[in-house]
């Protein structure tokens, strides 16, 4: 303390001392942040990530130059930001991990997804009269579970009271809400399947690889090709989503569509109607088979569809009947953004060890197709399934949301065009030198709180243009 300032000044120091310390090491935190010279531009950062729960921070430089001339045209580095770093988004698809950027994602979802069904982002409007089928595929049944009541029903009644090999009751009398959790358990752990639902989970992408080159062959049928042909008269075009139900089995939504063979800006042909196609799909999907490789440990498995399949059209026209695209679109944008935790996947992460499985917020059931996971992760005949680097989804590989190449835009475009509106256009005629590395992620508990903040404001301003349009009849 300077020895020049009088008591008073110094009895003022000390109880601001002693007032700071009172404090929780978050209001110390964001204190410290807001008294920082630079704090203006660290919350023009924070607010261009949308409040971002857990952004990367990069440091770096960039140099553009005129490659005629070789002038530089402009220059940037992080030297002369707070901390020396940049903040990027996370870009984490889940709501709950990051709410702000899983918002991002499930606008860019739904902009694919509809681009694929009435056009626009590059993808011609007629495709909305191509045939287009919204289709559920489901996972066959591996032992009877709990299952939610509708209108009162009981969950498995039975007129005669039975019980299984394991002496537990094979019916339940109870009225389950949706949000009781027993729904989607097993009636009896030791009677359920577990070996034939991970490997069922393992096997699911080479299903629909197969059920997708059985659409195409009985199409060809349909219309008297030999299948090598087909390409050169039709092609068919999807984009998917995986989604887990109460008893943790996937289950795929699908948006199947036919166009020509150049893709959605040419028409189908005229043997490819919605009638034909719906049949393609309802035969491939009950025929198609995979067979696990043949281990002593638990024998061969055959991996179908289940029986529950559901096919139905698009409309492509206000007064024709069937599902409307924005809901449809809108419906694969939510559930992508939705936790493993929200729909009882497992985990976010991958699991390193068989005790990580304990500490896993999971109902038992979960659990237990995990250890399944695990444990023929082990057997050298599933070596190629890489059960244990994935038994955090249950044995399922692959990416939530796929589609097929020319179904509609990318992410990487919707991306490069939300840069181009927000003012990030390429320069023409000119070059850019890069050099980025990372230097860590997150915030910290100031950071957070402010960042929380950031989020809500963002979140409360998208509301209010929201209903500013509603009232318009406008849509944002």
């Amino acid at each position: 303390m300077p020895a020049e300032l009088t008591s008073a000044d110094r009895r003022a120091v000390l109880d601001r001392a002693a007032r700071l310390r009172q404090l929780s090491e978050i209001d110390r935190d964001a204190i410290r942040l807001a008294q920082d010279p630079q704090f203006s531009r660290w919350f023009e950062q924070i607010t261009a990530t949308g409040g971002c729960a857990n952004p990367v921070h990069l440091a770096g430089s960039t140099t553009v130059r005129d490659v005629a001339t070789g002038e530089i045209l402009h220059q940037y580095d992080t030297r002369d930001e707070p901390g020396e770093r940049l903040l990027i988004r996370c870009r984490n698809r889940r709501a709950i991990v990051c709410a702000p950027c899983s918002r991002l994602h499930a606008g860019d979802t739904f902009h694919l997804v509809r681009a694929g069904l009435i056009g626009g982002k590059n993808v011609p409007n007629d495709v909305r009269g191509h045939p287009r089928l919204f289709v559920t595929l489901t996972a066959p049944s591996f032992g009877p579970v709990h299952r939610a009541s509708t209108a009162g029903e009981r969950c498995r009644p039975r007129r005669r009271a039975a019980h299984c090999d394991h002496e537990r009751p094979t019916g339940c009398a109870t009225v389950h809400d949706h949000s009781d959790p027993l729904v989607g358990q097993p009636l009896c752990a030791d009677c359920y399947d577990y070996v034939a639902h991970v490997l069922w989970h393992a096997h699911a992408g080479e299903l629909w690889d197969r059920f997708t080159r059985a659409v195409r062959r009985r199409l060809a049928a349909v219309a008297g090709l030999p299948q090598s042909q087909f390409s050169d008269h039709a092609r068919l075009s999807f984009a998917k989503v995986a989604e887990y139900q109460k008893r943790a089995a996937v289950h795929v939504h699908a948006i199947v569509r036919l166009d020509g063979p150049a893709g959605p800006a040419d028409p189908p042909p005229a043997w490819g109607a919605a009638a034909q196609l719906t049949a393609a799909v309802q035969a491939a999907a009950r025929s198609v088979v995979v067979r696990t490789p043949y281990s002593p440990a638990v024998g061969e498995y055959a991996v179908r569809w289940g029986r529950q399949i559901d096919v139905r059209s698009l409309r492509a026209r206000p007064e024709d009947g069937g599902l409307t695209d924005d809901a449809v679109a809108a419906y694969v944008a939510k559930y992508v953004t939705k936790g493993a935790s929200e729909i009882a996947a497992g985990a976010d992460r991958r699991l390193l060890a068989w005790d990580d499985i304990d500490v896993v917020p999971a109902p038992p059931h979960v659990r237990t197709l995990m250890r399944t996971c695990w444990r023929l992760g082990g057997l050298a005949e599933f070596e190629p399934l890489r059960l244990r680097s994935w038994a955090h989804t249950l044995g399922f590989r692959g990416h939530i949301l796929t589609k097929s190449r020319v179904y509609s835009t990318t992410y990487a475009a919707l991306r490069t065009e939300r840069a181009a509106h927000e003012g990030h256009n390429d320069v023409p005629g000119a070059v850019a030198d890069a050099s980025w590395r990372y230097v860590g992620s997150g915030h910290t508990p100031g950071a957070a709180l402010i960042a929380v903040g950031v989020a809500d404001d963002l979140a409360h301003n998208r509301e209010i243009t929201r209903e500013v349009l509603r009232e318009r009849g406008e849509c944002l």
